[in-house]
């Protein structure tokens, strides 16, 4: 069936972290890495936490902390006090301003390509409570239709009733929708429960195993619904 609506994560498909800011906290604290080193141990790391029992047995505030763990574990930082007290002042300014806050370059001509091709657009993510503010701060908030901040909610992915709150309010049809996530056990199983499509952005190409389209990159989401293949 034709794809109407596109649910987006924030994290990961939209937003990233600020590298260059952890890198600045990190050096603060006597700890030299690199933001392109950060970045590249990003996708390693992700997929290092994208486990079934991992993703059921935390919340999503709690696997940050195991997030930025293993970053700093692939790209070869030993943890410490000195790691720990930066991460507790990235931590604050998170709750403060969100340190999601860079936006690749080929985000918003996807975002235009999507709106050009007469779909809704609707963000559902895992987030602090920020993320309505941030999306404005960022200037992205005019793309979408509906934005969904678990933290909001009371609810969570994978949860499907976090999926099943953002159909009600986007007044899609879980038929006609696809919902694209970077996290497979945190966004497709999710979105299946909720008898949604899940896409999975790869950008690392990490699950070649995955049972569900891949795609690495947002440039390729509009190529695939273009050619009518998501």
């Amino acid at each position: 069936m034709t794809v109407e609506t596109v649910f987006l994560d924030a994290g990961g498909v939209l937003l990233f972290p600020n590298w260059a800011r952890v890198s600045q906290a990190l050096e603060r604290h006597g700890v030299g890495v690199s933001d392109t080193a950060l970045s590249q141990a990003d996708y390693r790391a992700r997929r290092r936490l994208d486990v079934g029992d991992t993703i059921s047995a935390t919340t999503d505030a709690s696997r940050a902390w195991l997030y930025f763990d293993l970053v700093l574990s692939e790209a070869g930082v030993p943890l410490s006090p000195a790691t720990h007290a930066a991460l507790q002042e990235l931590n604050a300014y998170h709750r403060e301003q969100n340190l999601w806050e860079w936006v690749a370059p080929g985000v918003v001509p996807a975002l235009e390509a999507l709106r050009a091709l007469g779909l809704r657009l609707t963000v559902v993510s895992n987030a602090n409570g920020t993320l309505c503010a941030h999306l404005d701060r960022l200037d992205l908030t005019r793309w979408f239709d509906c934005v969904l901040d678990s933290c909001d909610l009371g609810v969570e992915k994978p949860d499907p009733r976090m999926f099943e709150m953002a159909l009600e309010r986007s007044g899609a049809r879980a038929e006609t929708t696809i919902h694209v996530g970077d996290l497979y056990h945190v966004d497709v199983v999710g979105a299946r429960a909720a008898g949604l499509r899940g896409v999975l952005l790869d950008e690392a190409d990490l699950y070649p195993e995955a049972d569900c389209p891949r795609i690495r990159g947002l440039a390729e989401l509009v190529d695939g619904l273009k050619a009518g293949r998501l």
